[in-house]
Order: C-alpha cells, then sequence, then structure tokens
C-alpha cells in the first residue's frame, strides 16, 4: 500500500498590510495552502469575502466588533489584548487570537481565558545565535508551548521588528510553530505574492521536528 501523505507541521498566516486590493489578495492565495489571513481593522468586505471564498480564514487585527460586524472569521488581539471580552464580542463561533509578544505568562493567561490560538515574537534563527539568556528563553518559546499546552502558537513578528523572512520559515517550524506569520516575504517576493506563498509552503513541507 503507498504510503498517505501526512498533513504538514505547520501551516502558513499570512499578514496584509493595508492597501493590498480583493484582486492581489486572491493570486496570492491562490498560490498555495494559507490557513488564515490577519486584515487591517479597517478592511473592507470585499477583502474578507475574497479570503473567505477560498476557505482561508478573515481575521481583522485588534477589533473584535468590526469582526462580529463584518462576518469576518474572528479577531487577532495585540499585546495587551482582553481575550474574554473578545469572546463575548465575536460569540463562541469564531476566533480569538492573541500577539503575546514573548511572555509566556501571558500567553498562559490567554489560552486560560479561552483564546484559539497565541502568537510569539518569532525569534530570528538564521541571524546567528541568541546573544544574551533573554534572547534564548525567547528562542524556545515555541518549543516550551508545544511541550505544555495545546492551543496553538503562531510564529509573528513584532511591530516595528525586523520581518520573518522565508529563511525563518524551516527553523521556526522545527521549533514548534504551528503557523508562520509571513508579510513582506510574501507581498515583496521577487516573482510575485503567489510564488511567494508557494515558497513558504515549501519551507513548511522542509521542516522537520
Amino acid at each position: 500500500m503507498a504510503d498517505q501523505p501526512q498533513d504538514p507541521l505547520a501551516r502558513l498566516y499570512l499578514t496584509v498590510p493595508a492597501g493590498i486590493g480583493a484582486d492581489a489578495l486572491a493570486a496570492a492565495l491562490d498560490g498555495g495552502d494559507v490557513a488564515a489571513v490577519l486584515l487591517p481593522a479597517d478592511a473592507g468586505p470585499e477583502l474578507i469575502a475574497a479570503t473567505q471564498e477560498r476557505d482561508v480564514a478573515a481575521l481583522l487585527a485588534d477589533d473584535a466588533a468590526a469582526a462580529k460586524r463584518l462576518g469576518a472569521d474572528g479577531v487577532h488581539l495585540n499585546p495587551g489584548g482582553k481575550v474574554k471580552a473578545a469572546r463575548k464580542a465575536v460569540g463562541d463561533d469564531r476566533i480569538v487570537g492573541m500577539h503575546c509578544a514573548q511572555s509566556r505568562h501571558a500567553a498562559m493567561m490567554a489560552g486560560e481565558a479561552g483564546a484559539d490560538y497565541v502568537a510569539f515574537t518569532a525569534p530570528e534563527p538564521d541571524r546567528g545565535p541568541p546573544e544574551t539568556a533573554h534572547d534564548a528563553e525567547h528562542s524556545s518559546n515555541f518549543t516550551w508551548w508545544q511541550a505544555v499546552m495545546e492551543i496553538p502558537c503562531v510564529a509573528m513578528a513584532a511591530a516595528g521588528a525586523a520581518p520573518v523572512s522565508l529563511d525563518d520559515v524551516t527553523p521556526l517550524v522545527a521549533a514548534g510553530a504551528d503557523f508562520v506569520a509571513l508579510e513582506t516575504a510574501v507581498w515583496d517576493h521577487a516573482e510575485g505574492p503567489a510564488a511567494g506563498v508557494a515558497a513558504a509552503n515549501a519551507r513548511i513541507a522542509g521542516a522537520e521536528r
């Protein structure tokens, strides 16, 4: 009997910057597997529709009320967000995720409050070894989370920090990230966003734990 294909260790999470239109988003999503799309809080219904038509979860950034009003699949909270309040706003049938920066405590609290996923600030595994003990702990957040919790974790760049690159994808998946959030690595790809999505999926497929 032929070997059955295995599910990937992780999936792509695509962050959409302001100014991306529905056609460009649709073209990017047609490049390969994407689990979720993080849209700006002021995204219009056309972006949500383009996402959902491809069976991809459309999440709004940090505005639970808008997510519910516009029919998005959920909300992604910035560090310090209130999971319980967001859950009350969107309901039990939508996704609530939270970016916890580097804080394991915040991640545990978010999980206990009912978050569907947590995001940690992605380390930069292709840019040399950690320089401090703090950086080393930061780099191990994904491995630690996999060992102690069941809800998924996302590797995501912090606001204003260096973006997650394609070269970061495989090490992040190997470390334990269930999803890897990319932005410029896809939108600024030399061959276009669809090629960026395809390249990211190839890196995920090549990861091992």
